[in-house]
């Protein structure tokens, strides 16, 4: 009797095992799927942001990261300026606006009517919608306001700017001043080797076409060449380090995958050897930059 007694007193000891203990059980599994969850989209966040297509703009030892459509068309934009005849702070104040007004994006919305890539309205007469979404058209808009602002060469950036687009924050414009020297320095080709980017392989063939419109749009230069390899003639140094820069910048439209000048030399791909320029197997000549497209 007294075993039985002893047996019945386990029994009571023993934690009973009811529903309670299979829904904390359950709790346990979901929340160590939802921390493995979040890990895994963190990784692939970082893994993303780190070995992801980028490109880097330096100039004076600082460098600036952007992704390759934003990058394409701060080379727009600098390229335009170079092609009026513009110092580089034009294209600083340029490109620093377009940063604050539209991350250098060519967006379809904004505050009220703006669009495009800095924010220009088309019920303040800078255009059609249509027009102002081109990056060529909208960006020598905002250099035909640029220029007439007086003594804008000297004048602080957040006055220069603000009288050009007429913002509610002017102020914000200075904060991007230091990313648009380094992206107009390199751009410029005032710093030589400034622009890398690393990209996937391109999905088709190089558009020759395009790459032929965008330099004599954007430069006021043609291409020659065929068989895969075009060739453009620059008319000084900085010129042909600059079309060097613009042609890495607009590989991820253009389908580029690859650029020599001189004895320098940028090829496409998502390793990190794409942000650097090397030693090329094949020279250029002087002022020259080839480009090619397979």
């Amino acid at each position: 009797m007294a075993s039985n007694r002893r047996a019945f007193t386990l029994a009571e000891e023993r934690p009973r095992r009811g529903p309670a203990r299979w829904v904390a059980r359950g709790l346990v599994l979901a929340l160590v799927a939802f921390v493995a969850l979040g890990a895994w989209f963190g990784g692939r966040t970082l893994f993303q942001s780190v070995l992801g297509a980028r490109c880097q703009a330096t100039a004076a030892g600082s460098s600036v990261d952007f992704d390759p459509d934003q990058m394409s068309n701060a080379a727009t934009i600098t390229a335009i300026a170079l092609r009026r005849g513009l110092p580089a702070r034009a294209a600083t104040i340029a490109l620093a606006t377009a940063i604050q007004e539209s991350k250098l994006r060519n967006i379809r919305y904004g505050d009220r009517d703006s669009v495009g890539l800095f924010q220009q309205r088309p019920s303040q007469g800078w255009g059609t919608v249509e027009q102002i979404l081109d990056p060529e058209y909208s960006t020598n808009k905002f250099y035909d306001a640029l220029v007439k602002v007086d003594d804008w060469e000297n004048g602080t950036i957040t006055v220069v700017a603000q009288k050009v687009q007429r913002s509610a924050y002017p102020e914000a414009y200075a904060d991007h001043e230091q990313e648009g020297r380094i992206l107009a320095s390199s751009l410029a080709g005032h710093s030589p080797r400034g622009v890398g980017c690393r990209l996937d392989d391109p999905e088709g063939e190089a558009d020759v076409a395009l790459v032929g419109r965008l330099l004599e749009a954007e430069y006021g230069l043609a291409a020659s060449g065929g068989d895969g390899v075009l060739t453009v003639a620059a008319p000084s140094d900085q010129v042909a380090w600059s079309i060097a820069a613009w042609s890495v910048a607009k590989a991820v439209d253009t389908g580029i995958t690859g650029v020599t000048i001189g004895d320098r030399s940028w090829t496409r791909s998502r390793e990190s050897s794409a942000w650097e320029w090397r030693q090329a197997q094949t020279p250029s000549g002087a002022r020259e930059v080839v480009l090619h497209l397979t």
